[in-house]
């Protein structure tokens, strides 16, 4: 093959080979530069928003349905370790025994364990007349009236004893504290031993009874008159001149503006809720639990068959 015909059949591959098309470019193009230039100059500059942290949505009504979660007023009694420990003790014991919603003025039923009692057990049926205390030394009184003879129990609410609490009646009185009911008429401390609950419909609000009781003759316990309580109503048919001037003279009407005072007797909202935002998991999930419970049908045996 002489050197004319090599030269033309490289020319000819040359022209049928295809050609490789370039769809793309590693490099960028300077409108596209243009463009975005132009873009961060027309938007407006943007601050970093900072994280959300997320609170926990805490019912306003627990530091009322748990009031012994909350921390003592007195400063000189308090131990932030002893406390931190009391409530995982506490979360504990109410994993293994039910203890309701109950105000002063609930009528409940507990039942303890008794070693001198016929069956090991005992069953007191009262009204709540007081509830102090907080943490593991939490404790309730009630009441009742049995065989004309007043009767009192105090009860620590996280005893190991407890074996159960029944609310017979949820509900709440006027007054903080119902102690005049032992200078009171004995029919307003009077529960029978067999009551039956009355159920209280899921969400409702609790009930506060507005009675005012009536007050035996003097002489009485304390001096009610001192205490303005709202939940008696024949205070005044017994008291004399002398009695009224000594009551106004004890009298102290400027510490409803003491904010000091109120500071020292009570636990600021901030501390109340970092304290139930540590225990709101466990006692959300046992008050489900709790409902569950009563969601489920109970098998009642019948006496006679059919």
């Amino acid at each position: 093959m002489n050197l004319s015909t090599r030269v033309m059949l490289n020319r000819l591959t040359q022209q049928c080979a295809y050609k490789r098309i370039v769809t793309f470019s590693t490099k960028t193009a300077e409108h596209v530069i243009e463009n975005k230039e132009e873009q961060k100059k027309a938007a407006p500059p943007t601050t970093p928003t900072p994280p959300v942290n997320r609170k926990p949505i805490i019912p306003a009504n627990y530091r009322f349905v748990y009031p012994e979660f909350l921390l003592d007023p007195k400063v000189e009694w308090r131990n932030l370790v002893r406390e931190k420990l009391e409530r995982l003790d506490m979360l504990d014991r109410r994993k293994q025994i039910d203890l309701p919603e109950f105000y002063v003025g609930s009528v409940l039923a507990v039942t303890s364990s008794d070693p001198h009692a016929a069956g090991k057990t005992s069953r007191f049926v009262g009204i709540c007349i007081n509830r102090d205390r907080c943490g593991l030394r939490a404790r309730f009184i009630l009441r009742n009236v049995i065989d004309h003879q007043g009767m009192e129990v105090v009860y620590e609410l996280y005893d190991p004893t407890i074996l159960k609490i029944e609310v017979l009646r949820l509900e709440k009185r006027l007054d903080d504290s119902l102690f005049y009911l032992r200078d009171a008429l004995p029919e307003y401390s009077t529960f029978d031993e067999n009551m039956e609950a009355e159920p209280l419909e899921e969400g409702a609000p609790v009930p506060v009874n507005d009675i005012k009781v009536m007050l035996r003759p003097r002489p009485w316990l304390e001096r009610w008159e001192r205490q303005n309580l709202r939940g008696v109503a024949n205070i005044d048919e017994y008291l004399k001149d002398k009695h009224r001037l000594s009551s106004a003279k004890v009298q102290k009407p400027w510490e409803k503006y003491d904010m000091m005072k109120d500071y020292r007797s009570s636990i600021p909202e901030e501390e109340q809720t970092e304290i139930f935002a540590e225990v709101h998991t466990e006692l959300h999930a046992l008050e489900l639990q709790r409902k569950r419970n009563k969601r489920k049908r109970t098998f009642i045996k019948p006496k006679q068959l059919a």
